[in-house]
């Protein structure tokens, strides 16, 4: 419980320096260091990262920098994602849900260590683009339990042409819309019962505030580049390590 404590500033940090992540390690520190089964993990998870999400965007006043055009054409098709994604979810065994997780951490790094974080490189992405993956985005949190920030974030920066500052807070936006909504949908309309920890989710969660803000300050400065790279290495190392301790 101490570790799994500790590590829940982690959570946080990743949510504050990149805009995502969070559930990504949200989830495996609930099943190798808390004990959780993949199942009660998921949706232990949402509600860690949604919290974390939402008082990172308060706190540091980040709110400010939100591309709300995109953050709701990304989120109006996450919902119905959310809801085939739970679907989904019942039917298949957790080991497959953790390959399809870790698998996406990978195709996800390799996008973002190659492409520059800039807008002058092209143009946007069509509007219709931008629905499907808000719909696969939602798909992903009903299904492996994470908000999608690490889909979001590329998404943003290079296809919607975002800076990397502008997508880190509208991912934090819509991380929190759609982990608050993937858990009401678990609770109301999936048939599975799943178990609460909220002593440890509070923990987490509280931890996981304090180091968002905290790590939110003291990238500000740092250039878009390394951010981009030490999110890309980030993202990498992760999903190795869920195939390593899986598969």
């Amino acid at each position: 419980m101490q570790i799994a404590a500790l590590a829940g500033s982690s959570i946080g940090l990743s949510l504050g320096i990149f805009g995502s992540g969070g559930a990504v390690l949200a989830v495996p520190v609930l099943i190798y260091l808390a004990g959780f089964t993949a199942k009660d993990a998921v949706v232990n998870s949402l509600v860690i990262v949604a919290w974390i999400s939402l008082f990172t965007l308060v706190a540091t006043k980040s709110w400010r920098a939100i591309s709300w055009r995109m953050a709701f054409l990304l989120g109006s098709t996450g919902f119905i994602g959310s809801i085939v994604g739970i679907y989904l979810a019942g039917l298949v065994q957790p080991w497959l849900q953790l390959l399809v997780f870790a698998a996406l951490l990978l195709i996800a790094s390799g996008f973002m260590w190659r492409s520059p974080v800039t807008q002058a490189d092209g143009q946007a992405v069509g509007t219709l683009w931008l629905l499907f993956i808000g719909l696969l985005v939602g798909g992903l949190t009903g299904f492996a339990g994470v908000g999608g920030g690490f889909l979001l974030v590329p998404t943003l920066v290079l296809l919607a042409k975002l800076d990397f500052f502008q997508a880190r807070s509208t991912s934090l936006a819509l991380i929190a819309f759609n982990a608050t909504i993937g858990f009401a949908q678990y609770q109301f309309i999936s048939t599975n019962s799943y178990q609460l920890d909220w002593g440890l989710i509070m923990v987490l969660a509280a931890l996981g505030g304090a180091g968002a803000v905290w790590g939110q300050k003291w990238s500000a400065k740092w250039p878009q580049t390394q951010l981009r790279k030490s999110f890309a290495l980030f993202l990498l190392l992760l999903g190795c390590f869920i195939f390593f301790n899986e598969f």
